[in-house]
């Protein structure tokens, strides 16, 4: 009889699943969303669909190893179609104790705990509270816990480097990384091509990196502590061309395309503020599609900035998020008055002030729709998931050009910064948009002079010319203008027709019906989101039909105007539901344009809503306790 080899014989088990939720935490300074970026790059190369969650401190610098520093990074894959980023981790690895301390509740009994006990002292124990080693007191015997001393596994691994003991123990995340990299059979070239382009200038420290991650995927190989690993296979994603993308990153190629659409210049005034910042650092890169990049000094610069490459004849865009729309409010004002099409990014934060700069909330649509002095109505349009800040933004500026007007576009902080696989577009299906530059003088009364407020019969948008158009000269500025000819105007009638005639151009602007996922056509309950609820929302609703209920989900993208069927959207169900992340601002403004007894569900955590607890929520009501 042939021996059976001990490789075979010790070949850990393959467990086929159907998704994961995997869970990077640590401190701030272990790189735990570059951990959680590689990973998601690799399983997006090996075609799973996946969603992200980044988490970062709220502090710049908190002190390392207490509770306010932990950073984690939050990644949900399968081999279907998924909407969020999962509710609670099915592994969490957990760099320090005070990483296990703000994470082990979202932990179910069962999951997965990889911990590195290195960090596991008297001292760090201490600095989050422990007063006893949950290592060695029993506390964690529900979960299924992987005690790895990755800090000195990584430093024996480099250490034939020549590397100082700081710059070695620093590696330790690509240890980690290296570790679920083999768990769940990750692909691991383009980690180590990553690893040689981002430290092209220290060959030494990236061949360090390498040789940890390494490191933690022999490990893995080699321990007996590792009984099974898992395979998630590939999800059946339309044909294309697929790429990662975060929010920020397909915004800003939503504004590069936006000028390829209306062959108009870009130009973004912007000043740097989390978490729109990435936005600026994005387009910086993109000279060679006629973006211009302007880091202002202050939010009121940067607006500035923009509205003047507005009259110039650009695209004129400014980025920023609660507190710097705030500042900007003025300038929003007067590029109303103007009517010159700019669009304003606002990338929501958790308020008021500096509030919560790293959390997410959806707390300005209030101030997007009525942030102004005067009757100032601005369109505003809202994207429902990274990948989807692409399309809205491209819409964004569809309807700035097009109605000669200022645009607020509403991401948020979750959108932002969580990542999806994106299918690249054909640029020759990108619909062009036609800026129609006047050219010449249009005085209705044959005196050939231009009159700057004469407007189109169907848009009721005002003629854009470009300064410095023979015989187009003309003046503007924050005063109020007479109609058509654009001169200043103190007569009551004249502001009386200007401020309804600017409301009515937005009122009248055409935005798709809004459409309802309702597939039993009998649903009683509509639950309506907005922005970055469409998720959570979307995969509470899948729970609730999968428990044999059945319940409508609307989405909202135009926010102002609304969608002109939305009124009669409302009225076919008896109860509407909307869950947001502020303290009810779209149910207020849903019952006040509709009379619609639209009940609300608020989260001002700063982070978003799980699935789960909308399943609860959406089921409380089917059932009655939520009269």
């Amino acid at each position: 009889m042939t021996a059976t080899p001990d490789s075979a014989v010790d070949r850990p088990e393959v467990v086929e699943k159907d998704r994961v939720v995997i869970r990077f935490a640590g401190d701030s300074g272990d790189g735990m969303q570059l951990t959680g970026d590689r990973f998601t790059s690799e399983t997006a190369a090996f075609g799973n669909d996946l969603s992200t969650l980044p988490n970062f401190p709220a502090e710049i610098r908190a002190p390392a190893g207490t509770l306010p520093g932990v950073s984690s990074f939050q990644l949900h894959f399968a081999n279907y179609d998924i909407l969020t980023p999962g509710d609670r981790p099915d592994v969490l690895v957990a760099m320090n104790p005070a990483a296990l301390k703000a994470n082990i509740a979202d932990l179910p009994a069962g999951g997965v705990l990889i911990v590195n006990t290195d960090e596991f002292t008297k001292r760090n124990l201490t600095k989050v509270g422990y007063a006893t080693n949950p290592l060695e007191d029993d506390s964690l015997e529900q979960y299924a816990v992987h005690e790895v001393a990755m800090a000195t596994l990584t430093m024996g691994a480099l250490s034939e480097t020549g590397l100082s003991k700081k710059d070695a123990e620093r590696a330790k995340n690509m240890f980690a990384l290296g570790l679920l990299s083999w768990m769940y059979h990750r692909p691991h070239e383009g980690t180590e091509r990553f690893l040689r382009e981002k430290f092209a200038r220290r060959p030494d420290l990236a061949e360090a990196n390498i040789l940890a991650f390494r490191a933690g995927h022999a490990y893995g190989e080699t321990t007996e502590a590792f009984a099974v690993t898992y395979e998630v296979k590939p999800a059946p994603l339309p044909t294309g061309t697929y790429r990662q993308i975060t929010g920020n990153t397909a915004l800003s190629y939503g504004l590069v395309a936006a000028g390829q659409a209306t062959g108009l210049p870009v130009f973004l005034g912007s000043y740097p503020i989390t978490p729109a910042s990435d936005i600026l650092h994005e387009l910086s890169k993109h000279k060679g599609f006629g973006v211009t990049t302007f880091q202002a000094e202050d939010e009121i610069s940067g607006v500035g900035a923009a509205l003047g490459a507005s009259f110039g004849g650009a695209l004129g865009v400014t980025t920023t998020s609660g507190p710097g729309l705030s500042l900007k409010s003025e300038t929003v004002g007067l590029a109303v008055a103007l009517e010159l099409p700019m669009i304003v990014v606002d990338v929501q934060r958790g308020g008021p002030s500096t509030g919560l700069p790293t959390k997410t909330e959806q707390a300005d649509l209030l101030h997007a729709m009525f942030g102004r002095n005067g009757e100032s109505p601005v369109p505003i349009v809202a994207p429902q998931s990274p990948g989807d800040c692409f399309d809205a933004t491209l819409e964004a500026a569809r309807i700035a050009v097009t109605y000669r007007t200022p645009v607020l576009l509403l991401s948020d902080g979750s959108l932002a910064n969580g990542s999806e696989p994106w299918r690249v577009p054909d640029v020759a299906d990108l619909a062009p948009i036609d800026p129609g530059f006047a050219t010449e003088p249009n005085a209705p009364d044959g005196s050939g002079e231009f009159w700057p407020y004469l407007r189109d019969d169907d848009t009721l948008a005002r003629p854009w010319a470009v300064p410095g158009t023979k015989g187009l000269e003309h003046r503007i500025g924050g005063l109020e203008k007479a109609d058509g000819r654009g001169s200043i105007s103190y007569d009551p009638a004249n502001h009386d027709r200007m401020v309804r005639l600017r409301a009515a151009k937005v009122d009248g602007i055409a935005v798709p019906d809004i459409e309802v996922d309702d597939p039993t056509g009998d649903a009683e309950l509509l639950v309506v989101g907005w922005g970055s609820t469409y998720g959570p929302i979307g995969a509470g609703c899948r729970r609730v039909r999968a428990l044999g209920h059945s319940v409508a989900q609307a989405h909202i993208r135009h926010l102002n105007p609304f969608p002109a069927n939305l009124g009669d959207v409302l009225g076919r169900y008896r109860t509407v539901l909307v869950p947001e992340m502020n303290l009810g601002q779209l149910a207020m403004l849903l019952r006040a344009r509709y009379l619609v007894d639209a009940k609300s569900y608020t989260n001002v955590t700063g982070l978003p809503f799980k699935a789960e607890e909308l399943q609860d929520l959406f089921l409380s009501y089917l059932s009655g306790v939520h009269a």
